[in-house]
């Protein structure tokens, strides 16, 4: 009998991995990315231990104040998933239009997928936009095809067919907030992002959670023009992390957005705190790193 079992409480699937060494998990094969890959309709991008998928809300139109926000800044709907035995948890973040909420979320719950959140992530959009957090744990294509069938409810665009845009210069500086953020960023659709891992070990039902699996903060730039540029994303923060990183954000010209949950039974407990701004890119930068430097995050 294969050591990860699972047993039902509730809405919640709790991992038993038990073994004389300690708790273990073990990543899925090629073959079984294979399937999940089909049953999602799409390829997806192997990180470590997680296949991770993109889905941007490219259908979207949306506006906060005079920027015309892309799918890279903010509307960037995703799934991860991981090879736990011969089974696979999933996580992810849907970015869905008031209309879609509803339907989406019974498509997934007739699946086996766990709704872990749903919630804002910014202030004064046009047209307003959710966010849906999701979890599961089972079949991984049995997963796969539950969040298929959910995005089948949308208007998220299929993958892309394309070629590749040649990349346009930022218009912002990049070395020079990279230098004040001590790291090195990457640019995605006119987009300049940045991931944070934790220090910390972060687990879910003894089941390591590795960063790509949406427990890394997120920043990202959208240049605006005149060096400016429009912030978005999240801290990932521990309690006594909120309120200092709030007030430095606040004290530094970023708006905070929203404070809340993702997960259901993380360990450490996390809150995400989302942000916004429009200004000077390298300003907005040093107050990002102001705050970064009032969390345990790995340098």
């Amino acid at each position: 009998m294969h050591p990860c079992k699972l047993r039902r409480v509730g809405l919640t699937t709790i991992f038993c991995l038990i073994l004389s060494a300690g708790v273990h998990a073990q990543t899925s094969s090629g073959t079984e990315w294979k399937a999940v890959e089909e049953a999602m309709g799409r390829s997806g991008q192997v990180i470590g231990e997680v296949l991770r998928f993109s889905m941007p809300r490219k259908d979207l139109h949306i506006t906060l104040g005079n920027v015309a926000v892309k799918p890279g800044l903010a509307l960037g709907s995703w799934a991860a998933f991981k090879g736990v035995g011969a089974e696979a948890m999933v996580m992810g973040d849907l970015v869905l239009t008031e209309d879609e909420i509803s339907p989406v979320m019974r498509k997934l719950q007739e699946g086996g997928i766990e709704i872990s959140a749903l919630h804002n992530h910014l202030v004064g959009e046009s047209p307003h936009v959710m966010y849906m957090h999701i979890a599961g744990h089972g079949d991984p294509a049995k997963l796969a095809h539950a969040v298929h069938d959910a995005l089948v409810l949308t208007r998220t665009p299929g993958p892309d067919a394309g070629t590749l845009s040649p990349q346009e210069p930022l218009g912002i500086d990049q070395k020079k907030i990279e230098e004040i953020l001590e790291r090195s960023g990457k640019v995605n659709g006119g987009i300049l992002q940045f991931g944070v891992p934790r220090a910390e070990t972060i687990t879910e039902h003894a089941v390591l959670i590795p960063p790509a699996m949406g427990v890394a903060t997120a920043l990202n730039f959208q240049p605006t023009g005149n060096g400016r540029a429009a912030i978005t994303g999240d801290f990932v923060l521990v309690s006594g992390e909120v309120n200092p990183v709030m007030k430095a954000l606040r004290e530094n010209g970023i708006e905070v957005t929203a404070v809340h949950s993702h997960m259901l039974m993380e360990e450490p407990r996390l809150f995400f705190m989302h942000f916004w701004a429009n200004d000077d890119a390298v300003k907005l930068a040093k107050g990002l790193r102001t705050a970064l430097d009032l969390t345990n995050s790995k340098k």
